[in-house]
C-alpha cells in the first residue's frame, strides 16, 4: 500500500493500519519517501495551465454545492425540524449538484503517477542512490523526468509485464521499466532497441527483475522518428537483434 499512501488514496483505517507497519519497516518508509519524491517531480514535469473554461466551470460547480457545516464537539449532526416537501426536494438537488468530475480526474491522475513512481523509483532504490544524494545515474533521471517536454508512455509486453517509457527528445534519452517480466533462464536476457529509420542500436540490457519489478534502464542516443523495442538475447547481450520482438513502441 504504499503508493496508496505516499498518494494519499486510502481511507481511515488503512492508514491506520500501514502506518503502524511503517514504525518498524524500513524498506516501506524509503519506498513512501520516493514515491512522495517521484511524485512530486512528475507532477510537476507533467503540469499544464487550467484553460480559462476550466476556470469558470470550477468556480460555478463550487457555486452550487452546499458546504459541510462545521464539526462540534458533543453536537451530533440533527436533520432540521419538519423541513417540508419543497425543503426536502431542495436538499435533493444540493446533494445531486456535486461535480463528480475532480474525484475522476484525481483518480487518473494517481494511476498514471503512481505508475511511473513505482516502476521507476521505488523499485531502484536497492541500486540507485536517492535524488537527494550526489548520483550522476539519479541526477540523469531527474533530469528526463523534470525535462519541460517529457512525456510518459505505457505498454504491454507480448510474454507478460507492463513497461513503462520515460523520454525527453530535448536531453535524447529515455528511462525504461518494467513491473511483471516473466524471468528468465541465466543464459538469456532482455534487451532494449532504439530502432531508426535504416539501423537498430543497442540500448542496453535489463537488469534481474526485484520484487517483480525490473529496471530502471537508461537508454541515450534517442533520434526523432526511433521506436523502441524489447527482444529476448544471449546474456552477454547482442549487438543486433537475434529475436523478435516482444514490445514496441513508437517513442
Amino acid at each position: 500500500m504504499a503508493g496508496a499512501y505516499a498518494l494519499d488514496a486510502l481511507d481511515e483505517g488503512d492508514r491506520a493500519r500501514f502506518e503502524l507497519h511503517l514504525t518498524g519497516c524500513q524498506e516501506c518508509c524509503r519506498e513512501v519517501g520516493g514515491l512522495r519524491e517521484a511524485t512530486a517531480r512528475l507532477a510537476t514535469a507533467a503540469a499544464l495551465q487550467p484553460t480559462a473554461a476550466l476556470k469558470d466551470r470550477l468556480l460555478a460547480e463550487t457555486a452550487m454545492v452546499r458546504q459541510l457545516p462545521p464539526l462540534t464537539r458533543g453536537a451530533p449532526d440533527r436533520p432540521a425540524r419538519h423541513p417540508g416537501r419543497a425543503g426536502r426536494a431542495r436538499s435533493r438537488r444540493q446533494r445531486t449538484r456535486r461535480p463528480v468530475w475532480p474525484a475522476t480526474v484525481t483518480l487518473a491522475l494517481a494511476g498514471v503517477f503512481l505508475i511511473a513512481a513505482t516502476a521507476i523509483w521505488v523499485t531502484g532504490h536497492a541500486h540507485l542512490s536517492p535524488l537527494t544524494q550526489e548520483s550522476p545515474r539519479g541526477h540523469a533521471i531527474a533530469a528526463i523526468l523534470t525535462a519541460p517536454d517529457a512525456t510518459m508512455i505505457s505498454a504491454l509486453v507480448k510474454t507478460g509485464g507492463t513497461a513503462t517509457v520515460v523520454m525527453s527528445h530535448r536531453e535524447r534519452t529515455l528511462v525504461f521499466a518494467v513491473a511483471g517480466l516473466r524471468a528468465l533462464p541465466s543464459s538469456r536476457c532482455y534487451e532494449l532497441w532504439l530502432m531508426g529509420p535504416g539501423r537498430d542500436r543497442a540500448a542496453g540490457l535489463l537488469p534481474p527483475p526485484r520484487h517483480g519489478m525490473t529496471g530502471p534502464v537508461i537508454a541515450p542516443g534517442l533520434e526523432s522518428g526511433d521506436r523502441l523495442g524489447l527482444t529476448v538475447e544471449p546474456a552477454s547481450g547482442s549487438r543486433q537483434p537475434t529475436s523478435a520482438m516482444i514490445m514496441v513502441v513508437t517513442l
